[in-house]
């Protein structure tokens, strides 16, 4: 969505400085700038401004641009309020922690789902959501959407293979699984064999996860993994540009 603020007034106008709305990118809109052709206008403006995800000014002689009887002029600042893109990390091993400190310093949304006792001891949590549980229990609370990113890296393979069989249908923006190039044909033949996924769905996923980089312990192949991440959600935001 995006703040509109009126910021400056001459003359005669429905509303004064202080004034706001806040535009969601369907249009739908909560308060008022003072309606009439004045308030279209914004909120198309508003609307744009969100595709672009940046700030910007506008001024609006009110006679002339919208053909209103008040005669005045409004000048109105536009700002987007960028939602975070949610990351659900599914293991948090050395690696899973190491992708949720740096991802979280890089504005995702990040929950965690680990069902290991003591897994989480001596963790500083604050930052993260935690779903201390299995992946089936933690499936019933997360929402998914197109703009989710999923990563799994948990200590199973098997439960590896469960949980990109589970995500692969669902929407996302992102699904990769953690492994190697053995790893992943043994996951591929097993989806096939049991019908479990398609093809297309298969080849949506990143498997082994991450930027092809020569890495050499956990930070770095977060760093890799998380590189692919930034990719694919810098090509999320110039979509909607």
């Amino acid at each position: 969505m995006a703040l509109c603020l009126i910021t400056h007034t001459k003359g005669s106008t429905p509303r004064k400085p202080g004034a706001k709305m806040l535009v969601r990118a369907d249009g739908f809109i909560v308060g008022t700038i003072g309606g009439g052709g004045l308030e279209k206008k914004v909120i198309d403006d508003a609307i744009k401004q969100i595709s672009l995800q940046k700030t910007a000014n506008f001024e609006h002689a009110l006679v002339h641009d919208h053909g209103m009887c008040c005669g005045g002029s409004v000048h109105i600042y536009i700002e987007p309020i960028m939602s975070k893109k949610p990351l659900f990390i599914f293991g948090a091993g050395h690696i899973g922690k190491a992708l949720a400190e740096f991802a979280f310093a890089l504005d995702f949304d990040v929950s965690l789902i680990d069902q290991r006792p003591d897994i989480f001891d001596n963790w500083s949590t604050d930052s993260y959501k935690i779903f201390h549980q299995s992946p089936a229990l933690a499936f019933e609370k997360l929402q998914f959407d197109e703009e989710t990113f999923i990563a799994v890296m948990t200590h199973d393979h098997a439960l590896d293979r469960e949980i990109v069989a589970h995500c692969a249908p669902l929407p996302h923006a992102y699904l990769g699984m953690i492994g190697s190039d053995r790893k992943v044909e043994i996951a591929k033949k097993t989806f096939r064999s049991g019908a479990l996924l398609s093809e297309d769905q298969m080849s949506n996923i990143d498997w082994p996860m991450g930027l092809s980089i020569k890495v050499d312990n956990p930070k770095e192949i977060a760093i890799s993994i998380l590189g692919k991440i930034i990719d694919v959600r810098s090509l999320l935001k110039s979509q909607l540009s």
